[in-house]
């Protein structure tokens, strides 16, 4: 299944959930925070911006935010909400706007989006056309829960709420995972929803030989936006990137 195919109309309407989850203070904060200290006097390049969450916020902080966007309907659930964050329609790893950009930035494991590692070191590559010299590239992306699968076991349990399942299934030999969302009706009234989202993960090191590829060096790497350190029990990292002058 295609990324467009899987952000449809109905992804779009669902994915906002004002004040709770992404959209909580205690992480969309820190996390506007950061990138607008990264940005400074100059202006951000959000890949796979889709609903605004993030770029938003940062707009009213008084960044100059544009954005690219491979769903249609994530962008018009955007422009329901703002129409003066420019937003170019295409792919984060092919789709070019202009350079100069002080900040490129992707966020909540979007980059696992792209499902080959060639596509991954693409997207890299995207983020230093837009950059000028010395500009960063910020991804946060999760690390890749291996450890908890025992022998011969092809899937973890990642979310378990009232309301809510999530599974995580995994191709070991081709670095691909499946993430199934139940959500369903705690009183069993009605039937279970099922969502699916195919990723390739990355290890840390690895996302670092892709950043060297397109001329990264990393900066830094914390296991949350807070800056607290990465260690090797974070399930999450926001990795850094400044690209050589």
């Amino acid at each position: 299944m295609r990324q467009d195919q899987i952000w449809d109309a109905e992804a779009a309407q669902r994915y906002d959930t004002p004040g709770t989850g992404m959209f909580a203070p205690e992480v969309l904060g820190p996390t506007v925070d950061k990138l607008a200290a990264l940005a400074g006097d100059g202006a951000a390049l959000e890949f796979a911006i889709g609903t605004g969450r993030v770029a938003i916020p940062l707009h009213e902080r008084g960044v100059p935010v544009t954005g690219i966007e491979l769903s249609q309907p994530m962008i018009d659930q955007l422009r329901a909400k703002n129409t003066d964050i420019p937003v170019i329609s295409g792919d984060m790893a092919t789709t070019f706007t202009q350079p100069g950009f002080a900040l490129v930035y992707l966020v909540f494991n979007t980059i696992a989006n792209l499902l080959t590692q060639r596509e991954q070191v693409e997207c890299f590559r995207n983020a230093a056309r837009h950059l000028e010299p010395g500009g960063h590239f910020v991804i946060e992306l999760w690390v890749p829960e291996l450890r908890k699968l025992p022998p011969g076991a092809p899937a973890t349990v990642f979310g378990s709420e009232p309301g809510y399942l999530g599974v995580d299934t995994y191709d070991t030999l081709e670095q691909r995972v499946v993430s199934y969302h139940f959500t369903f009706d705690p009183d069993h009234r009605r039937e279970a929803r099922v969502g699916r989202t195919p990723h390739r993960y990355i290890w840390p090191a690895e996302l670092d030989l892709m950043g060297q590829l397109a001329g990264f060096e990393l900066e830094s790497r914390h296991a949350d936006w807070s800056g607290a350190p990465f260690t090797a029990d974070s399930r999450s990292h926001v990795s850094v990137y400044r690209l050589g002058r």
